[in-house]
């Protein structure tokens, strides 16, 4: 299916590695000119050769948006090549502390690099969107955001107020042509959760086959209708609906990618 981007620029932060990686190599594959961003110039550098190895277009942008000079960075490599049509704010930080873990400075720091990084971005961005009338902005979210654990409160917290912030945006930006949405994933097959749960395991008697660790994982911790955790590529394929014009009549909305772990009616 062509979902019309061909043409279009796209920047996508934290896409040197694991889900921001692949959302951008899915949109180049789709013709658009992808941004890639990280703050390790060698392994955002490796991202961008394999999509344009594998026939796709790339540049490159490095620099740290907690801090509003490295947004600048960003910022200016992102444009110098002409205007950005979509915004992807991926870019975020967890860990698995619990509440006692964290001191008050863990919290700021959370929030700043999961939610204040990408205000940065939006600031920005949003002006030359608005110039061509036409704009995506894409915030990955989190069904922790919806329904949270025990585990990880500062980054259960970042996630409510991404989910938020997209859709005051979304009102900001009536009939300009640019759209604001969320694509909330649920728990998700990563380097660190395969470690995570496999560090676990022997402990739950889980075995140590993956296929059975995984299974009991989803069941134990985080039960869904499908029984297993989510991919990367099915994120992405999410982003890349939206990120599209048949997503025109799409915005202050959210798309839960997460097998049903959060059941709701609305």
């Amino acid at each position: 299916m062509d979902l019309k981007l061909k043409g279009k620029k796209a920047l996508v932060t934290g896409s040197s590695a694991g889900l921001g990686k692949s959302i951008a190599t899915m949109l180049a594959t789709e013709g658009v000119t992808v941004v890639v961003h990280g703050r390790d110039k060698e392994r955002t550098q490796k991202v961008a050769k394999d999509i344009i190895e594998a026939g796709g277009l790339a540049e490159v942008a490095i620099g740290d948006l907690t801090t509003d000079e490295g947004a600048d960075e960003v910022a200016y490599a992102a444009l110098k090549g002409g205007a950005v049509d979509i915004l992807v704010n991926n870019a975020g930080v967890y860990h698995h502390g619990g509440w006692m873990d964290g001191t008050s400075q863990t919290w700021i720091d959370t929030y700043n690099t999961n939610v204040v990084s990408g205000v940065r971005m939006i600031h920005r961005l949003i002006p030359q969107m608005r110039e061509q009338k036409w704009g995506r902005v894409i915030t990955i979210g989190g069904g922790l955001g919806i329904q949270p654990i025990p585990l990880q409160p500062d980054y259960n917290a970042t996630l409510a107020a991404r989910h938020n912030l997209s859709v005051s945006l979304a009102r900001e930006l009536k009939n300009s042509g640019i759209t604001s949405n969320v694509v909330s994933p649920g728990a998700m097959l990563t380097e660190l959760t395969k470690e995570f749960f496999r560090k676990v395991a022997p402990q739950f008697g889980w075995g140590n086959n993956w296929d059975d660790i995984e299974r009991a994982a989803v069941n134990e911790f985080v039960p869904n209708d499908v029984g297993r955790l989510g991919r990367a590529d099915e994120i992405a394929a999410a982003v890349l609906y939206l990120a599209s014009p048949y997503a025109d009549y799409v915005s202050g909305a959210m798309i839960r990618v997460d097998g049903g772990t959060i059941r709701s009616v609305h």
